[in-house]
């Protein structure tokens, strides 16, 4: 399979293609369902086009747990359908589909009561590794393994020793998430779907009362455009209803919007060597290893404001800073959180017995002909959902089109992706860099790290660490705009590289070095490259401004100082 490029000529390119013929399919929305949606279709054969209005996975895709898991407190729930889904789809990530994206990451969850506690929790773990070992893919995890308090303490001494009486070890799985949407359009890409960010779509075409394509917008130049497709399919997110309202028509559900918010804290704050979930009055709450630093979360409330940057409050903040400090040792205060990020996850509300009761179930709908609706679901269950999205367009294209193959298709980078970190010491060797380093872009790219490795060839400089984001180096800066869709600083800043999390000054300081890399890629003046720092160093000063404020309405008002997007003048 050939390596797609995602530079703005191909994005040109794209649109122009998207715009010759009718297609197949149109996918709306390019978060990990759309995403995945393209991907299914194009590896069906068919003629795919994929549209979203911003980056790749600015939405919720790029704000989640960061977490590829079964939900263990689905089975508290009796969900066993949903968690037998999902950690089947856990195995295939791990072992096949994207290995050097997805990897396993063990957690403790403390005991607090006597022994019918941990007979209760040790049932419903060890239920969750018999799930996944009989779903044919949960083999490459250790089963979980009882400890005691002092057993626990070795290996989280973080916690009080008040706040257990022992504890369950068991293993989940992680993903970058907004990386590995990238990964998911460029693979779809390579299968032949044409796919534009910064696209949006304003109208649907009808003819009667036939849905037959979109309208839309180029954001990066103001023209609009038609585009004909046989079907078109909304995957949204929690925009489902907006972009239904589009077609005038009422469907059969809604999608509510609820509000997860996480910290992201240095490593050293909490001295452990494994995540960690706790309980709470209304949920659960993950402290999971991120690199050098951890990611607490999350909340779960009601959100009914500005949809594309949900704002964190002084309250959330606090909500999860008093959970975790109420086990911890040493607490952490607002002065060890580097970063803060807020996401909406899209859960059902019907109109009807039939979704009344429907969370993080998904469900797909042909709400008129030409359009199926998909909405709904979990990060780590997006493959089915696209697969039931397809099999619906399929069913209004008439038949004839084969079974989804992506079961078996794994994302660039995947391919001798074990061999290649096998060798990694060889890499190091060849490449001049720290093995250290050739782990970490390995992790990043896969096998595709040959691409990022060619430009530090070309250009020795940028072997380099990124100023102000010594994580990263220069290379994976211009790599985002060349080959990753970035079109503006944000998207490099935020979701190819996470310097907007991860560090104290949330990438101010990397802000301008890093536009003066990506500048001749994607043709920007002088003018251009002031404003896109002036408008990354607004958004940061927007995010602290509402994590200041008390409540939602305000913490909303305050991140809306700051614009959406810059447009290239």
């Amino acid at each position: 399979m050939r390596s797609v490029q995602l530079g703005p000529k191909q994005r040109e390119a794209a649109l122009s293609a998207m715009a010759e013929r009718e297609l197949d399919v149109v996918v709306v929305g390019g978060g990990v369902v759309g995403t995945g949606t393209a991907l299914d279709a194009a590896t069906r054969g068919l003629s795919v086009g994929l549209l979203e209005a911003r980056d790749w996975a600015s939405g919720t895709s790029s704000r989640s747990s960061k977490l590829i898991h079964g939900g263990l407190r689905y089975l508290e729930m009796l969900d066993f359908g949903l968690v037998r889904e999902a950690l089947k789809e856990r195995g295939l990530l791990l072992e096949r589909l994207a290995p050097h994206l997805v990897r396993p990451v063990p957690f403790l969850y403390p005991l607090t009561g006597r022994a019918w506690e941990r007979v209760y929790a040790g049932s419903g773990v060890a239920l969750y590794d018999g799930m996944a070992t009989s779903s044919g893919h949960g083999r490459g995890l250790p089963l979980h393994r009882q400890l005691t308090r002092r057993g626990a303490l070795r290996i989280a001494p973080a916690l009080k020793r008040s706040s257990l009486v022992g504890a369950i070890q068991y293993y989940d799985a992680q993903v970058d998430d907004a990386r590995y949407v990238t990964f998911l359009a460029r693979t779809a890409a390579s299968y032949g779907a044409h796919v534009a960010s910064r696209a949006r779509v304003t109208g649907f075409l009808r003819e009667g009362e036939r849905v037959t394509g979109v309208i839309v917008t180029d954001l990066e130049t103001g023209s609009t455009q038609e585009i004909r497709a046989k079907q078109v399919v909304n995957a949204t997110g929690v925009w489902t209803d907006d972009t239904q309202a589009l077609v005038g028509e009422r469907g059969r559900f809604h999608v509510r919007a609820s509000k997860g918010i996480h910290l992201v804290v240095p490593k050293d704050r909490i001295q452990s060597s494994s995540g960690i979930i706790l309980r709470t009055e209304k949920s659960v709450l993950f402290i999971i290893p991120w690199g050098r630093h951890w990611i607490i979360g999350t909340t779960d409330t009601d959100w009914t404001l500005d949809k594309a940057h949900p704002a964190a409050s002084k309250t959330d903040i606090q909500y999860l800073l008093d959970h975790v400090n109420s086990v911890l040792n040493v607490p952490l205060s607002r002065a060890d959180v580097e970063g803060v990020y807020a996401g909406l996850r899209p859960l059902l509300a019907g109109e009807s017995d039939e979704t009344s009761q429907l969370s993080r179930e998904h469900i797909v709908a042909h709400v008129v002909p030409g359009l199926v609706v998909v909405a709904g679901g979990k990060y780590t269950t997006y493959r089915v959902m696209a697969k039931d999205a397809v099999d619906a367009a399929v069913h209004g294209l008439g038949g004839g089109v084969p079974e989804s193959p992506t079961e078996n298709v794994p994302l660039l980078g995947a391919d001798g992706y074990q061999a290649l970190w096998n060798n990694r010491t060889r890499i190091a060797t060849r490449s001049g860099l720290h093995v250290a380093r050739v782990e970490h872009l390995l992790r990043r790219y896969g096998t595709l790290v040959d691409e990022v490795l060619d430009l530090t060839s070309a250009q020795p400089e940028l072997a380099e660490p990124l100023p102000g984001a010594e994580d990263y180096l220069k290379a994976e800066v211009v790599y985002a705009a060349q080959a990753e869709g970035a079109l503006h600083l944000d998207d490099v800043l935020a979701r190819r590289l996470r310097v907007s999390i991860e560090t104290f000054d949330r990438g101010v300081g990397a802000a301008e070095p890093t536009a003066r890399l990506i500048a001749p890629v994607l043709g920007w003046t002088e003018e251009q490259i002031k404003r896109e720092v002036e408008h990354y160093v607004a958004r940061v000063a927007a995010e602290r401004e509402s994590q200041e404020q008390p409540d939602d309405a305000t913490a909303d008002a305050a991140r809306l100082g700051a614009p959406d997007i810059v447009p290239v003048m």
